[in-house]
């Protein structure tokens, strides 16, 4: 057995790249619009086709209002 100290690992080549902390963003978040501001975040179709929001109406339409 020998009294003399194990030898240190070998530094690797550098620090590993990590990945970017995310910015910090200190902005008023109710300036900026949400999903559900709008129609289409609500479920509401674009299309505008009238007869398929009648059609839509009528198979939706819950049963104590037949």
């Amino acid at each position: 057995m020998s009294t003399a100290p194990e030898p240190a690992p070998e530094p690797a080549a550098g620090p590993e790249p990590r990945d970017p902390k995310p910015a910090l963003v200190f902005d008023d978040p109710l300036d900026q619009q949400s999903s559900d501001d709008t129609d289409r975040g609500w479920g509401e179709r674009t299309d505008g086709d009238s007869a398929a929001d009648l059609r839509r109406f009528l198979d939706e339409k819950p049963p104590h209002h037949l």
